[in-house]
C-alpha cells in the first residue's frame, strides 16, 4: 500500500454563517452541509462521481436521522456508492474531519476526499430522559448546553470553565472586550472588501405560503455589535462581582457548514485542477477537561516538530475564538504576534456553528495565504482536547 503521499486542498466553500433562529434556521445541519459540500465540489471542477469518500463534522445530531454526513453528501448529489462518516470531536469536529481525509489519502485509501462540518443550533432539540414521567411534570434539558457547552466530567458550563482560564492567564474583562472588539472590526473591514465572498457559497431558502424564496449571501452576526454598551453589559456566567466573560466577548449559537476538496497528486493531475494549498502536517492534544481552552497552544507544538518549523515561519495564525480568554490565553501561552492572529476577523464576531468551525478556519487559511506561506489553524474542543493544522499556500 502507497504512503505518505502528498494531500492537497484544491476548492473550499462555506455557507453564511446564520445567527440563532436567525436566517438559516428553516434548515436542517444536513441541509447546510449539502449546499457547502455541493459549492466545494463545483469549485473543484470535478463530478459528484469523483469523490472516493466524505468525512463531515457534526456535534448535535439528536434528532437528525441516521448518519448526518451521509445525509449531506447525497443531498448535494454525491453517488450511494460513496461512504461517508459523520465526525464528533465536539468544536474540533469539522478540522477533525479534514484530518481523517489528510489521512486517507496519504495511506493510498482515496485519491479525492470531501470533509468539513455542519451545525445548525436554531435546530437543536431539547431532550427528556425516558423513564416513568414524574409526579409534577418533566424538565426538559436544552440539547445545546447538555452536548454542546457542558464538560461532561464536572457538570460546568464552559463558560466559566473559561472563567478559570482567564483568571490563571491574569486575563482581564477589559483585554477581552478589546479583543472581541477588534475581532468584529476585522471582520466587517474583510466583509466590506470582499474577502468573504471566495469562501461564502450562497444558501436559497425556500419560500412558505406563496412567499418568494430567499437566497442568503452574508454572515449574520459580525453586523449585530454595539461596541457603546459593550463595556456595561453584564457577565454571563459568574454573577458575583469577578465575572469577566459577556455575551459581547464570547462566541454565539449559530448555523452554518464549511467543506473542502482534498486530493492526491495523482488526482491533481488527473483532472487538471491547480490546488489551493497543502495540508502539511496536523494534530491533536489533550489537557485536563476543565482546561479545554488551552489546549490548542499544546497541538500546535506538535504540528511545528512534525512540519520542522518554527513558530516564527508562520505567516497566518487562525485560532477558534470560542471565547475572547481563549483567543487570548493562546496568544499569550505561544507568544505569538497578535496581528498575525485571526486577520479578518474570528469567531467572537462571525459566530461558532460548532461543527462547521474547524473547518471554516482551515479553509480561512487555503484561501488567504499568500503564495509558500504557512498558516496554522488550532481550535479547542469540549472534553480538554485540540486539533492544529498546518498548510502552505501554493
Amino acid at each position: 500500500m502507497a504512503s505518505n503521499q502528498d494531500v492537497f486542498i484544491v476548492a473550499v466553500a462555506r455557507t453564511p454563517l446564520g445567527s440563532f433562529r436567525g436566517s438559516l434556521s428553516g434548515l436542517t445541519a444536513p441541509q447546510l452541509g449539502s449546499v457547502a459540500i455541493k459549492g466545494a465540489i463545483e469549485r473543484a471542477g470535478i463530478a459528484a462521481k469523483d469523490v472516493d469518500e466524505v468525512f463531515y463534522g457534526n456535534v448535535l445530531t439528536a434528532g437528525l436521522g441516521q448518519a448526518p454526513a451521509r445525509q449531506a453528501a447525497l443531498g448535494a448529489g454525491l453517488p450511494v456508492s460513496v461512504p461517508c462518516t459523520t465526525v464528533n470531536k465536539v468544536c474540533a469536529s469539522g478540522m477533525k474531519a479534514i484530518a481523517f481525509a489528510a489521512q486517507a489519502i496519504r495511506l493510498g485509501d482515496a485519491d479525492v476526499v470531501v470533509a468539513g462540518g455542519m451545525e445548525s443550533m436554531s435546530n437543536t432539540p431539547y431532550y427528556q430522559s425516558r423513564g416513568d414521567t414524574p409526579y409534577g411534570g418533566i424538565t426538559l434539558a436544552d440539547g445545546i448546553v447538555v452536548d454542546g457547552l457542558t464538560d461532561a466530567y464536572s457538570q460546568t458550563h464552559m463558560g466559566l470553565c473559561t472563567e478559570a482560564l482567564a483568571a490563571k492567564y491574569g486575563i482581564t474583562r477589559a483585554a477581552q472586550d478589546e479583543f472581541a472588539a477588534t475581532s468584529y472590526k476585522r471582520s466587517a473591514r474583510a466583509a466590506t472588501a470582499g474577502a468573504f465572498k471566495a469562501e461564502i457559497v450562497p444558501v436559497t431558502i425556500a419560500g412558505k405560503r406563496g412567499k418568494p424564496d430567499v437566497t442568503v449571501t452574508d454572515d449574520e452576526e459580525y453586523k449585530k455589535v454595539n461596541f457603546e454598551r459593550m463595556s456595561s453589559l453584564a457577565a454571563v456566567f459568574k454573577k458575583d462581582g469577578t465575572g469577566t466573560i459577556t455575551a459581547a466577548n464570547a462566541s454565539t449559537l449559530n448555523d452554518g457548514a464549511a467543506a473542502a476538496v482534498l486530493m492526491s497528486a495523482a488526482a491533481v493531475k488527473k483532472f487538471g485542477v491547480k490546488p489551493l494549498a497543502k495540508v502539511v502536517a496536523y494534530a491533536d492534544a489533550g489537557v485536563e477537561p476543565a482546561d479545554f481552552g488551552i489546549a490548542p497552544a499544546y497541538a500546535v507544538p506538535k504540528v511545528l516538530a512534525k512540519a520542522g518549523l518554527d513558530k516564527s515561519q508562520i505567516a497566518h495564525w487562525e485560532f477558534n475564538e470560542a471565547f475572547s480568554a481563549v483567543g487570548l490565553a493562546n496568544v499569550k501561552h505561544l507568544e505569538l504576534d497578535p496581528e498575525k492572529v485571526n486577520p479578518n476577523g474570528g469567531a467572537v464576531a462571525l459566530g461558532h456553528p460548532l461543527g462547521c468551525s474547524g473547518a471554516r478556519i482551515v479553509n480561512v487559511l487555503a484561501l488567504h495565504l499568500k503564495p509558500n506561506e504557512y498558516g496554522m489553524a488550532a481550535i479547542c474542543n469540549g472534553g480538554g482536547g485540540a486539533s492544529a493544522m498546518l498548510v502552505q499556500k501554493l
